[in-house]
């Protein structure tokens, strides 16, 4: 049974005695207890993180124009803050409440006031309001989706919520690679805390469980659903989006051979187009 505090949120994990048969969307909201949620910066490493991606994102966003970003997966705030930081008008959801909680505080030590709202994708214009230049969705968010309706759902929900010539920037880790050969990631990227391992304790084609383990000697897990990328680009075509543009670790793809990540950049308006 679940362990919950007066709020109704989990406190702790629990995947039952099959930790392996949990396969649904609606698990993440409790994967992100308090206690994990406290710890997810030491795996970012806020610092070596902007060091790693430079202006990636933001040199991106420029180029497209782009001045209101839908950020629909802020978890503790990295990405919201730092584009607020750029100058960019930032909305900033997430479905969970104790992610939403620390990215507000996380911001707040920085000087900022972020407009936070709870949300599930699936029914993201039901509480996100307006249409946006872009809609971020980084942070290999979008592999807590399990199932091909959900995913189908969130990205036609992102779809609606961008304008006419808007812009999609989805990431996801390498799951090809990890489902092909095996789990060799660097972390020169994304996880880039020193002491911390993010790392597959079981993979198959319908579930990636990852382990997380801290320092301390605390364990936490998520369990997601691995997305090739060629299925999630052929998802984004399906949806609508005119065009896919996919980057390796920040760079061209052909660049990376193993990268830990890619990185969709999926638009509404074809680039042919006039606006």
């Amino acid at each position: 049974m679940e362990q919950t505090n007066g709020l109704g949120q989990a406190t702790e994990q629990n995947y039952g005695k099959d930790p392996l048969a949990v396969r649904s969307t609606e698990k993440y909201q409790t994967e992100y207890v308090k206690s994990f949620v406290e710890k997810w910066d030491e795996l970012i490493d806020w610092d070596a993180r902007a060091k790693s991606e430079g202006d990636f994102f933001i040199d991106l966003l420029r180029k497209r124009g782009v001045k209101k970003v839908l950020d629909v997966a802020t978890g503790t705030g990295f990405h919201s803050v730092r584009l607020r930081e750029a100058g960019f008008e930032v909305i900033s959801a997430d479905g969970s409440p104790e992610m939403l909680a620390m990215a507000f505080n996380n911001a707040a030590e920085r000087g900022h006031v972020l407009r936070t709202v709870q949300a599930d994708w699936r029914w993201l214009n039901r509480d996100v309001h307006g249409k946006y230049d872009a809609v971020i969705c980084l942070g290999n968010s979008f592999t807590h989706l399990h199932t091909e309706r959900d995913r189908r759902k969130a990205l036609a929900e992102f779809y609606a919520a961008l304008r006419h010539d808007g812009i999609l920037i989805l990431d996801q880790r390498n799951y090809d690679l990890i489902l092909d050969e095996g789990f060799k990631s660097k972390h020169t990227y994304y996880y880039c805390g020193d002491d911390v391992s993010a790392e597959p304790e079981h993979v198959d084609d319908g579930l990636a469980r990852f382990r997380y383990s801290f320092p301390d000697g605390s364990k936490y897990y998520l369990n997601m659903f691995p997305l090739r990328r060629a299925y999630v680009e052929r998802l984004l075509d399906e949806v609508g989006f005119q065009s896919v543009e996919t980057f390796a670790d920040f760079q061209e793809t052909y660049a990376q051979e193993e990268p830990d990540f890619y990185i969709h950049v999926a638009s509404k308006k074809h680039p042919g187009e006039e606006k």
